[in-house]
């Protein structure tokens, strides 16, 4: 360990000790989107930092429901890696005293990167853009379904949007707010969504690789405020189907020289010509994201017209219906609307990331905008792919994904998405939501 990360190590360690913490939580998001942990003792971390901490390798091939398939590349009992702590992460949990939570980079035992470490492939592609003079911003929404214990009863049954629902569970959002910015975050807003006990929260964007980052630190944070209180959360794309689910929608942005691409051209809604073939990249490649960041045979319960999932692949000035929404003003971005919390989201942004560069060195263009909802179109937009077997035949087929993401990775995600399809043959939407409701 060199004399800069174990000075950091040594400082992180006295910070988080000086919280009262004692054990610090090292996790990592699989590729059926499950996040997973090891945990030390906080008087271990200067080891962790020099050594790292061990892992298999198998992990990049469990499924969802914790059992395990085999790829080109990867899966079996051999080998070991090693997972190394982001100490620039490193934050006690609010939530959870004596605990503190760091992301995790995976690295082979010779100290060279792991090919299939998801949060890496995420930085080499905010790499390749910022190589390309590109910067990039993005935020995840996270949205989620509250339950009583048993997990049938809502939360509360105010309206949709009603204030109602946050006069009947004020101190818990309370709580929440209070720990996610106890924890350095930038919250934006919080509202009730649309479903029954369900909630949005809404952070500032930042460079993708932090965006990942505090979308599972956000995640965690609201699954330990509603253990306080006595509740659950659901971050399931399809907690009951036939009724609005959760999605993650992924805003994103790119800037070169502190413009912003999506505001101040020429094009259609003052786009710039960058700013266009960046996002005509992500909406031509969505067929084949959705392996990314709609990756569980639930999200397809989700994707379904008329609730503002984006089931078409089409984009539209402030359109909630479409895949791919431009939104306007000076924080102009992109929100990509069919994406989920069933997705890693390190993988989600880096698929994205690579696809809208593919844009860029095409100089694609966007077709015509769709308004309104697309459903209700005498000729409506492409369907985007509605079984996870027609979205992994995209993603199959598409080279730019499988350039960017390398053979063990791309290799790795495929089998678990064949894997996961092959578990849930024959299963009902029911029985579909049922067995993955409390998995993510």
């Amino acid at each position: 360990m060199d004399e800069e990360r174990s000075a950091q190590s040594h400082l992180t360690r006295a910070q988080l000790a000086a919280e009262g913490v004692v054990g610090l939580a090292l996790s990592w998001v699989d590729n059926a989107g499950i996040t997973r942990t090891k945990a030390i003792p906080l008087r271990r971390l200067d080891e962790a930092v020099r050594d790292g901490v061990g892992m298999s390798p198998v992990f990049d091939v469990f499924l969802v429901d914790d059992s395990t398939t085999t790829s080109r590349f990867l899966g079996g009992p051999d080998g070991d890696l090693r997972l190394f702590p982001d100490l620039q992460r490193a934050v006690p949990l609010a939530a959870q005293p004596g605990w503190a939570w760091a992301p995790a980079d995976r690295y082979a035992q010779d100290g060279t990167p792991h090919p299939a470490c998801q949060r890496l492939f995420a930085r080499r592609m905010t790499e390749q853009a910022r190589a390309r003079g590109l910067s990039l911003l993005a935020a995840y929404e996270v949205e989620w379904v509250l339950r009583r214990p048993d997990g049938t009863d809502p939360a509360e049954n105010g309206p949709a949007y009603g204030l109602h629902r946050l006069t009947d569970l004020s101190d818990y959002l309370r709580d929440l707010l209070q720990a996610l910015e106890a924890q350095g975050l930038d919250l934006q807003q919080i509202h009730p969504e649309y479903a029954a006990g369900q909630f949005e929260v809404s952070v500032a964007a930042e460079e993708p690789v932090a965006a990942a980052d505090t979308t599972v630190l956000v995640r965690q944070t609201i699954r330990g405020v509603s253990a306080r209180h006595g509740l659950r959360a659901s971050f399931a794309p399809s907690f009951e189907p036939g009724t609005v689910g959760n999605g993650a929608h992924l805003h994103l942005s790119a800037w070169r020289d502190g413009r912003n691409l999506m505001t101040g051209g020429e094009g259609r809604h003052q786009l710039t010509k960058e700013g266009e073939s960046f996002l005509a990249g992500i909406l031509d490649a969505l067929p084949a994201l959705l392996a990314l960041g709609a990756p569980s045979p639930a999200s397809h319960l989700r994707l379904v017209p008329s609730h503002w999932a984006g089931a078409y692949q089409c984009w539209g000035l402030e359109n909630r219906e479409a895949a791919l929404r431009l939104i306007s003003g000076r924080s102009a971005n992109a929100e990509i609307k069919c994406f989920d919390a069933a997705a890693n989201p390190y993988l989600a942004l880096g698929g994205t990331i690579a696809t809208a560069l593919a844009g860029l060195d095409t100089a694609a263009t966007l077709p015509a905008e769709v308004n309104g909802d697309p459903s209700h179109l005498p000729t409506p937009p492409p369907r985007l792919p509605e079984t996870a077997p027609e979205a992994l035949a995209a993603f199959t087929r598409s080279t730019t994904l499988h350039e960017a993401l390398g053979d063990p990775l791309f290799h790795a995600i495929q089998a678990v998405r064949q894997a996961e399809i092959t578990l849930f043959t024959n299963q009902t939407p029911t029985q579909i939501a049922e067995q993955t409701r409390w998995r993510y």
